[in-house]
């Protein structure tokens, strides 16, 4: 299987300057290796650094010593030194994100919302809104709801856009934290469903999942974040 994502040595620490400057680890030394068709599961208490790990990789955190180098074009690039438009190119074409919470842009319908990602991509305005709407409809959101923004859906709705928009582009990298966080199990379910379709598809992802059943049935190994060791 090909390697697409790889950290080495990778470290952060916050410094809290309204403190003084107090120093906060979160965590050190932190080596992983993440192949086509594999999904990790971090794993590790609450303010283990789980999150904040994620972020590094996606270069919304900058890290405090080490690397993170992923497969993009046939070659690897260094977020820890990438210049913020090589980063741009990265996310918009090789690694996919999917959060916690749903930052939008407000009065703009969930339907371009999701369908965002391919017209990054070059796909065509009715191509991207055509996908947009099979994934949606996969994810039981009803169509009453596609032409109306998502500021005010119940957290369950909003986390269901959120894994639309991450997922509908298919990168090769995929950075999941708590994917399934709000949903009920039919749509937990459906999520899953996901998931080991972009495996198949030669996905390597990277996720946070609380739920035990969730993480037993996408995770293919887990690593444990406080400890830094991979469990097969």
């Amino acid at each position: 299987m090909t390697l697409l994502l790889e950290t080495s040595q990778l470290s952060k620490t916050f410094t809290l300057h309204g403190r003084g400057g107090l120093q906060l680890p979160v965590f050190a030394g932190i080596n992983l290796q993440v192949k086509a068709g594999e999904c990790l599961a971090l794993t590790g208490h609450s303010g283990s650094g789980k999150s904040s790990l994620l972020r590094c990789l996606y270069g919304n955190y900058s890290a405090t010593l080490g690397e993170v180098r992923v497969r993009h074009q046939d070659r690897w690039v260094n977020l820890s030194t990438a210049e913020p438009r090589e980063v741009v190119e990265v996310r918009r074409q090789t690694m996919g994100y999917v959060s916690q919470f749903l930052r939008v842009i407000p009065r703009v319908s969930t339907l371009d919302i999701v369908a965002e990602p391919l017209r990054r991509l070059g796909v065509t305005e009715q191509d991207a809104r055509s996908q947009a709407q099979t994934l949606l409809e996969r994810l039981n959101l009803h169509e009453r709801l596609w032409s109306l923004p998502p500021a005010t859906f119940s957290g369950g709705e909003q986390q269901r856009v959120n894994i639309a928009h991450g997922l509908i582009a298919g990168q090769p990298v995929l950075l999941l934290d708590e994917p399934t966080a709000s949903l009920d199990a039919d749509n937990r379910r459906v999520v899953v469903e996901l998931i080991h379709a972009a495996r198949e598809g030669g996905a390597a992802i990277v996720g946070i999942f609380h739920d035990d059943e969730v993480r037993s049935a996408v995770a293919s190994r887990t690593f444990d974040v406080e400890h830094h060791h991979p469990i097969l």
